[in-house]
């Protein structure tokens, strides 16, 4: 098959960027890299076929830059740009001066973009086609109108206490206040919408009822330019902290079909109601009354496609470039949305960053000084990092994403299990210490305890860490006596140790079981806490 284009231009950075450098590859297409100083010889620049310097580390000077990544693509050649995720994937300025020059935008086009973009346009849309959005407001706060302040206290009123002010523009909650009494509601209001102006350079805020618990479950579309939009199927995002997802999965467990076939429907009209053609993400909260409310459309390619990819068995990025091509949504494409009310499969992602989990996932950027990681079957590593390589404190401190996928739900958790036994990176603090409790979580693992406010609500860092400090301590105190405890200790909490650090372990050359305190001081160094 001829590809889409002979050339195309990668505007982003880290794994996502080898990501879309290896789908143009596999198409027969060349790609463009661009990079800032501090990533002059990183992977993506390393496996491009050509590429061009932006500037200085800082993304505002580099990344960040329209101008550059628009000069970059008519000077290497480039026909397309695709800019991945997060910077300015979602910012209808550089959709339309990629437009603007005569290239393709490999996503949605700027007027989608733009009219998705606004979350008050997207609530109205949503409201206009009869998808329910979580109550709240449809109209900007007036924040810098003091004579309106009743007016805005009647509104919070009636959404009702608690209540979250959110940023019109942008996400990953940036501008967000939660505010649980009418007498917060002023300063939530100046102090969000500062933050989104200085954030996205736009302070407008709105209200929002705050649902809880409550679960993140989103629909993966797909449209093209004859108007059809399908669902190749939905994920379960609720594993957060900050309203920043940590871990996601496909399908989200406990739908049955019929759940699935209505949440599918009402992303599907949003998506063409808005004229969508390309990837897009309409995501929802599920409540515990079995109600699904919009929340919001991301007009981009989402960090956790590769487990839709695995379980609606589709390239969803070669997809994009086919469709950006001008192409029909592809049969393969059609077959996975025909299925994605019945999935056959399950898969799950485990974004492993450069964060202390005992330090409100505080970044810890930083130089790797080993590095292995898992393979095996039905695991994939989506990175473009290796040993000796330095996560810059400039960008998303995001390591690498463990991808597994298996028949069903349990047999993806034992292969994560196994998989997070084999894991090793040395350097720099990670989160593998918060992904090897969730998965001993039972109601983690039983599906029970999924939820946006789980983790800010149970996980204690500080103790997981203290807990893992004590453990290897006393290993290394075993091992320079040359003894062995007699039997695994039964008070550490589950969310401390993961499983194979409470499983005997029969030593190479060494008679006679490991304990599980050794074992546990292993994992421990490996993660980086004991020090």
């Amino acid at each position: 098959m001829t590809p889409p284009f002979s050339r195309v231009l990668v505007a982003n950075r880290g794994e996502i960027a080898v990501r879309i450098i290896r789908a143009a590859h596999e198409m027969g297409m060349q790609a463009v890299a661009v990079y800032s100083d501090a990533d002059a010889t990183a992977a993506h620049v390393r496996v491009a076929d050509a590429a061009v310097r932006l500037g200085p580390a800082a993304a505002a000077e580099s990344y960040l830059r329209i101008d550059a990544i628009v000069a970059a693509a008519l000077e290497s050649g480039a026909q397309a740009v695709h800019p991945g995720y997060g910077f300015l994937s979602e910012r209808a300025t550089f959709a339309r001066a990629v437009e603007d020059a005569g290239l393709t935008f490999v996503g949605p086009s700027s007027a989608t973009i733009a009219a998705l973009g606004d979350k008050l346009a997207a609530r109205r849309l949503a409201h206009s086609v009869g998808v329910p959005h979580v109550p709240g407001t449809l109209e900007p706060a007036p924040v810098d109108r003091p004579e309106q302040l009743a007016a805005v206290l009647a509104a919070g009123s009636s959404v009702g206490f608690p209540l979250l002010v959110k940023a019109a523009a942008g996400g990953g909650g940036r501008g967000m206040r939660r505010v649980v009494a009418a007498d917060e509601l002023p300063a939530a209001l100046v102090a969000g919408s500062r933050e989104a102006a200085a954030t996205f350079g736009d302070g407008a805020v709105y209200l929002e009822r705050e649902i809880i618990p409550a679960r993140h479950i989103e629909v993966q579309l797909l449209g093209d330019a004859t108007g059809q939009v399908v669902a190749l199927g939905e994920r379960d995002c609720s594993t957060q902290r900050r309203h920043q997802k940590l871990i996601e999965e496909a399908p989200a467990p406990g739908l049955g079909e019929t759940a699935r076939r209505r949440l599918h429907e009402m992303a599907i009209r949003l998506g063409t109601a808005a004229g969508l053609s390309n990837a897009a993400t309409v995501e929802f909260l599920y409540d515990q009354d079995g109600s699904f409310w919009f929340l919001e459309v991301n007009a981009r390619l989402q960090v956790e496609h590769p487990v839709t990819e695995l379980v609606a068995g589709l390239d969803i990025v070669q997809e994009q470039f086919r469709l950006a091509g001008g192409a029909p949504l592809s049969a393969r494409a059609l077959a996975a949305a025909d299925r994605a009310a019945r999935p056959g499969s399950h898969a799950m992602e485990l974004r492993i960053s450069a964060e202390d989990p005992a330090r409100f996932f505080a970044p810890a950027p930083g130089r790797i000084s080993r590095w292995v990681m898992p393979a095996g079957p039905g695991v994939r590593i989506d990175t473009a990092l290796e040993a000796g390589d330095r996560i810059p404190p400039e960008y998303d401190p995001l390591i690498c994403k463990l991808i597994v996928h298996a028949a069903d739900r349990a047999e993806v958790l034992g292969r994560l299990r196994r998989a997070l036994d084999e894991i090793e990176i040395g350097g720099v603090q990670t989160t593998l210490p918060f992904h090897r409790a969730m998965l001993a979580e039972p109601g983690f693992a039983g599906a029970t305890g999924l939820s946006t406010t789980w983790v800010d609500s149970h996980w204690d860092g500080a103790t997981s860490r203290a807990t893992a400090v004590r453990a290897a301590l006393l290993a290394a105190g075993l091992a320079e006596l040359g003894e062995t405890a007699p039997d695994a200790p039964t008070d550490i909490p589950d969310a401390t140790l993961p499983g194979a650090a409470r499983r005997p372990v029969t030593a190479p050359g060494r008679a006679g079981n490991i304990s599980a305190w050794r074992t546990a001081g292993r994992v421990g160094a490996t993660d980086r806490w004991p020090a």
